[in-house]
């Protein structure tokens, strides 16, 4: 049998998982089971799918799916997980993208897929639209969103002689500016023992903010949040910093190290500061700790926002494939 469906949620404890994630260059740490399953657990709707496409006994690809009221996405939701879909073995990108397909055209439970998180320079976008087109499926790519990705280098001198005068320029005032009025600014990190406490005072921060920002730490989300913090923070992969000054947390950000790239997940600040931008100061100092660490990128993910090309990243674009039959 080349494709398995499973829909046990113990799915997410198969060893197989991890080593096709392991074995997949383009697999991001949204793909890992250990997300996806507090993902599952906490916001997870609808009916769990995972595909699993063998090659005799060796498994070759994996993808996961929920289903909900006739629609199929990728599993890890819309709202909190920036890449999505299969992982597998680079050389057989084609022949799991056309089990998938084929697989999926034969389930009556769905009449559309709207399939998010797809980067376009990856090799999965064009794999999936070829095998769908096959399997006699009506295709269309579609634009998701864009998310700005910096390569660094190897040390905070060199990043800065890259960047453009007037971005090097800005980095600088902006942190001149805040040190004026908060002279012992820091970056701190929360440990296990403060996680909650300093969630909280993070949720705070952004339900201040403006517009979307501002609903993003609803009642269903912030349970996620911590359900990551408390299983990732002791192994240094989630991470929740602040720039502290003044006696005060002047911003914050989630981010995730997943071996040689920074994450940059989300962030917030409190708006009283917003003069002195305690937000660009803290990507600005958590850039300077990601090189000196010895990453590789900061991936700024989802969000076509300005402030990201502030510090010299390129755009990214993200596609959705959207099906119908």
């Amino acid at each position: 049998m080349p494709l398995e469906w499973i829909a046990d949620p113990r799915v997410f404890a198969l060893d197989e998982w991890e080593r096709l994630r392991r074995a997949d260059p383009e697999a991001t740490f949204f793909h890992t089971p250990r997300f996806l399953r507090i993902y599952w657990e906490e916001l997870g709707e609808g009916t769990l799918l995972v595909a699993i496409v063998r090659q005799g006994e060796d498994p070759i690809g994996l993808c996961g799916f929920e289903v909900r009221d006739g629609v199929v996405s990728f599993l890890g939701g819309f709202e909190v997980t920036d890449y999505m879909g299969p992982i597998g073995r680079p050389e057989e990108r084609a022949r799991v993208a056309k089990e998938l397909t084929t697989a999926l055209a034969a389930r009556d439970d769905w009449d559309r897929a709207d399939l998010e998180g797809l980067p376009q320079e990856g090799s999965w976008l064009g794999a999936l639209a070829h095998a769908a087109e096959a399997a006699g499926l009506a295709t269309e790519v579609g634009e998701d969103d864009v998310a700005p990705m910096l390569d660094l280098p190897a040390d905070w001198d060199a990043y800065l002689a890259g960047l453009k005068p007037k971005q090097r320029h800005e980095i600088r005032r902006k942190e001149r500016r805040l040190r004026e009025r908060f002279p012992d600014a820091r970056l701190t990190r929360s440990s296990t023992e403060s996680f909650d406490a300093d969630l909280d005072r993070f949720g705070e921060m952004h339900r201040a903010s403006e517009g979307p920002k501002g609903r993003f730490m609803s009642e269903d989300v912030e349970p996620f949040f911590r359900r990551l913090g408390r299983e990732l923070l002791p192994e240094g992969i989630l991470r929740l910093a602040f720039l502290e000054g003044g006696g005060e947390k002047l911003a914050g950000l989630v981010a995730f190290r997943f071996e040689d790239t920074l994450l940059l997940y989300n962030s917030a600040f409190d708006p009283r500061h917003r003069a002195v931008a305690p937000g660009m100061v803290l990507v600005s100092e958590t850039l300077r700790e990601a090189i000196g660490e010895g990453c590789a990128r900061l991936d700024m993910l989802k969000g076509d926002l300005g402030y990201k090309y502030r510090f010299g990243a390129r755009p990214r674009p993200i596609r959705r494939l959207l099906l119908e039959r």
